[in-house]
């Protein structure tokens, strides 16, 4: 191919809007075929970038021709590869085989890919490459076929009212999707509308929306409405439109007022924390805000301090109250000027309030008040152990009221102790009785009472007075040794630990401890063979200063406390001094030494023998009263039971043997000799215990002994044979068998039906058993007692 042809080619493509490229070696087509020695590239197989216009209608529309000058038209074979061709998007672009010319074949989207990069082969028929592949670049040309569009529909902004020209408030923004280096995507900003008058602008490139005048107030206007339009190609393209909202954000430009200039009010006196009425404030801020907020002052009339004003959150009003009570006699009328403010300051310069500030006109009412003490509470002090009727103080109260002449009366309202007495007309306070110090009522010293002051009003006022007395200590009593269980201590001053001394007293501190031991100095032996200690402040310690001899020592102490001014008191002590061993103890065979003379003294010994011979007296007489009793309760047995119980044993019929020859169920020797002892036969020493007794049962008593004379004959009977016939007596004998360990078993099978032959003693139902009635001598049952008198009368000699 010569020269001019290839020159022409070029022309002819660059009006076409063709460019041409640096070529690339492509892989070979049919690998089994040697491909020919590379060499010099030639031009015209060199293809420039092609330019198409994006959405083009015109289709298939050709895009370039390309040729090889290797062989003869219709010798080269034309293939290309690439993006829109064989990879997606497919079908884009096609090229004729013989003919080399390329083709467009579907509308093209910049937006979507702005290039297009492809492989063109040049194969002879024979698939052999005739070229090496070169680059077919096709650059898709943009065209204004996208829209602006803001990123949001509605721009929020705000701004204070009164902004000075100039002040940003927000900025818009949009975008567009095509070629930013193209017309097609430069950008224009505007306002279509704002209302009147015109406040704001925008700036046309970067949208920022910025104040243009002076004039924004928000009580004329809270929120401006803006439309905004942004447009391409300058703003001669296409556009979209857009809200902006700016919001005027208040300041404190308009100063609150009264809504009149003077009050008038009424409230009662001797009250506090009342209402009195409300200040009416207006203010045209922004409700709520700081701005808005009122605060109402008192500027003069009220010199004391008697009112307060507060602001009603919800409505901004000032409640003006009473914080310290008001007195009708002393300021029956109040002129107070009050003034109105903001929380926040003032930030611009407003026309100055008309009525910033007011008057307010309070009436005082006379109301009848409760008396007023003059001291309360009221302190005072008096001596422990004042007698009845001392002077305590004088609590008197005064009525405000001197309009009103009224008489005050007084009374207690609280006396724990009913200590006091109060004089109803003139207040004065004495004591009623002396009280005791160790009531529960005195606190740290001090007893509190309460007194009431009523006056004769309409309606009658009370006061309430608070009564502190402090009880002073006074030194009434001397320390005393405590008690000790046995002082005693060891001979030898170096062995024990000594005698440990303490000492009370009942005053309170600082009449009490600490405490001063000292050894009499009328004996001045005590100080050579004793020695005293300091240990704390209320005990001492004793020793001996040498080896002493063993045995009752007698001392006396004087023991003084801290009072003002201070007692002091002389007390014997009586010290026992025994041999001691190594470890500070007294040896065995010194408690007997000890026991001969511990104690404090021989007083307090007399008073204890005196205490014990008086009880021993009393007991005697309760036994003595005891005793007559029971006697006077015996003959009127004896006379009840003389025709009732003729045939009474005197046997204890639930103690029955097996008959008369079981000498060891009966000691019959006490029918034949009832003056002579009866001892029991078991060894000497404890009596044997049943194995059966009951637990918890009392020792048996010792046997009793009979009847020595026949005066005492009653005395026997009663307490053998009634206890045997009585069915209570029963119960009784049968437990006092049950625990009598020298008996047989209580539960022991005995023989009731065999009484045996032979007995030396007869029986005493049946008198002829063993002589004839003759040979009976019944008259000495005369001198046992009524109860035999009649035995004896039908048995005897008539």
């Amino acid at each position: 191919m010569d020269t001019a042809l290839l020159l022409a080619l070029g022309l002819l493509a660059q009006s076409l809007g063709l460019s041409w490229g640096v070529p690339r070696r492509p892989s070979t087509l049919y690998p089994w075929r040697r491909p020919p020695a590379l060499g010099r590239v030639r031009r015209a197989w060199v293809i420039p970038p092609i330019s198409v216009s994006e959405n083009y209608k015109g289709l298939p529309y050709m895009l370039v021709q390309i040729r090889s000058d290797k062989r003869q038209p219709g010798g080269v074979i034309y293939s290309i590869q690439g993006p829109g061709v064989d990879e997606e998007p497919l079908g884009l672009f096609s090229v004729e085989k013989f003919s080399g010319r390329v083709f467009l074949n579907a509308e093209l989207d910049r937006e979507k890919t702005s290039s297009y990069r492809l492989k063109v082969f040049a194969l002879d028929r024979g698939g052999s490459v005739l070229e090496e592949p070169t680059d077919l670049e096709i650059v898709v040309v943009d065209q204004n076929d996208n829209r602006p569009a803001f990123v949001q529909e509605v721009f929020a902004g705000r701004v204070l009212e009164g902004a000075a020209p100039g002040t940003y408030v927000t900025r818009a923004e949009a975008t567009d999707a095509d070629d930013p280096d193209t017309d097609n995507a430069a950008l224009h900003y505007s306002i279509l509308a704002q209302g009147s008058p015109e406040l704001f602008s925008i700036h046309e490139r970067t949208g920022e929306i910025r104040t243009v005048h002076v004039g924004l107030d928000r009580e004329a206007v809270t929120t401006y409405n803006l439309t905004l339009q942004v447009a391409d190609m300058s703003g001669q393209g296409l556009s979209a439109t857009a809200s902006a909202i700016i919001s005027v954000d208040d300041i404190n430009d308009n100063a609150p007022e009264f809504t009149r200039g003077k009050l008038l009010m009424e409230v009662t006196e001797a009250v506090s924390g009342v209402d009195v009425g409300r200040l009416e404030v207006e203010d045209r801020d922004l409700p709520g805000s700081p701005n808005w907020v009122a605060n109402v002052t008192i500027l003069e009339g009220d010199p004391e301090g008697h009112f307060g004003i507060r602001t009603d959150p919800r409505t901004n009003e000032g409640v003006l109250s009473v914080v310290k009570p008001l007195d009708y006699e002393s300021h029956a009328h109040y002129e107070l000027r009050v003034s109105v403010q903001n929380e926040a300051p003032l930030q611009a310069a407003p026309p100055r309030a008309q009525r910033g500030q007011a008057t307010v006109s309070i009436r005082v009412q006379d109301v009848n008040e409760a008396p007023v003490f003059l001291e309360n509470p009221l302190r005072t002090s008096l001596a422990e152990g004042a007698p009845p009727g001392t002077f305590v103080a004088s609590f008197s109260a005064q009525d405000p009221d001197t309009v009103q002449l009224q008489r005050v009366s007084y009374s207690k309202d609280y006396d724990p102790e009913d200590w006091l007495q109060v004089d109803g007309a003139t207040g004065q306070i004495q004591t009623r009785r002396v009280l005791s110090p160790a009531s529960p009522f005195l606190k740290d010293g001090w007893y509190r009472a309460i007194v009431l002051a009523l006056d004769d009003g309409s309606p009658p006022r009370t006061a309430t007075g608070t009564l502190s007395v402090e009880i002073l200590a006074v030194n009434d009593h001397a320390p005393a040794l405590a008690p000790l269980a046995a002082p005693s201590l060891c001979s030898e001053p170096e062995r024990g630990p000594g005698l440990l001394l303490g000492a009370t007293d009942q005053d309170l501190p600082p009449h009490g401890a600490p405490f001063r031991f000292r050894l009499s100095p009328a004996e001045p032996g005590l100080g050579r063979n004793w020695s005293l200690s300091h240990v704390n402040g209320t005990h001492a310690r004793l020793r001996p200063r040498h080896t002493l001899p063993e045995g009752l020592h007698r001392l006396r102490l004087l023991l003084q406390d801290s009072g003002q001014p201070p007692k002091e008191r002389e007390q014997p002590l009586n010290v026992t001094l025994c041999r001691c061993g190594l470890s500070g103890a007294c040896l065995p065979g010194a408690a007997a030494l000890r026991a001969g003379g511990a104690g404090l003294g021989l007083g307090v010994l007399a008073v204890a023998l005196g205490s014990a011979a008086v009880l021993l007296l009393l007991v005697l007489l309760v036994l003595l009263r005891a005793r007559f009793r029971q006697r006077s309760r015996d003959r009127s047995l004896l006379r009840g039971l003389q025709d009732d119980y003729l045939r009474d044993n005197i046997l204890n019929y639930d103690e029955q043997g097996g008959g008369e020859e079981d000498q060891d169920a009966y000691d019959i020797s006490q029918l034949r000799h009832p003056w002579e002892p009866v001892f029991p036969s078991f060894p000497p020493g404890r009596p044997p215990l049943r194995r059966e007794a009951p637990l918890g049962r009392g020792r048996p008593q010792p046997p009793r002994a009979p009847p020595a004379s026949p005066a005492d004959i009653a005395g026997f009977i009663r307490d053998v044979g009634a206890a045997g016939v009585r069915t209570r007596a029963r119960a009784q004998g049968l437990q006092a068998a049950d625990c009598d360990p020298s008996v047989p078993p209580y539960d022991t099978a005995l023989i009731y039906d065999y009484e045996g032959e032979g007995s030396v003693a007869g029986t005493l139902s049946s008198p002829v058993s063993s002589v004839g009635e003759e040979d009976q001598d019944y008259d000495y049952l005369q001198d046992w007692g009524p109860r035999f008198a009649r035995l004896a009368d039908l048995y005897g000699h008539p």
